[in-house]
């Protein structure tokens, strides 16, 4: 079990500035840190029972240009997205019951970049 830290004021920010253009609320967020093109994640969803039913989960990217596909559990054709530094990433309610996702490995070189993921979590708080 992981010790949560209390939000940062510059985090706490982001955070109302996401809430206000999505409309959705989250009171935890992740962060994930892709070194270079070998560093990725495979085909998963975020249904972790914490996040609740149906969760909205909202994407920030920082740093290096990555792709990020989707596909439905149920299909093969793939989607890719190009997460450009500062774009924000919204996975709606009903996404992550249909959906699953991934940042695969590339080849070629790249930078770094910095993943934030904004969640709703059962028994956080908002402050």
């Amino acid at each position: 079990m992981l010790e949560p830290l209390p939000w940062t004021a510059a985090l706490q920010e982001l955070r109302l500035r996401i809430e206000l253009e999505t409309s959705y609320r989250f009171n935890i967020v992740l962060c994930n840190r892709y070194r270079d093109g070998k560093d990725s994640v495979g085909w998963h969803n975020d249904n972790e029972p914490s996040m609740g039913t149906s969760p909205a989960i909202a994407s920030i990217s920082l740093g290096a240009t990555r792709k990020f596909q989707m596909r439905l559990k149920s299909g093969r054709s793939i989607t890719d997205f190009w997460l450009e530094h500062g774009s924000l990433f919204l996975m709606k309610p009903g996404c992550q019951e249909s959906w699953v996702h991934q940042v695969p490995k590339t080849s070629r070189a790249i930078g770094e970049r910095i993943n934030l993921t904004f969640r709703p979590h059962v028994n956080g708080s908002q402050s």
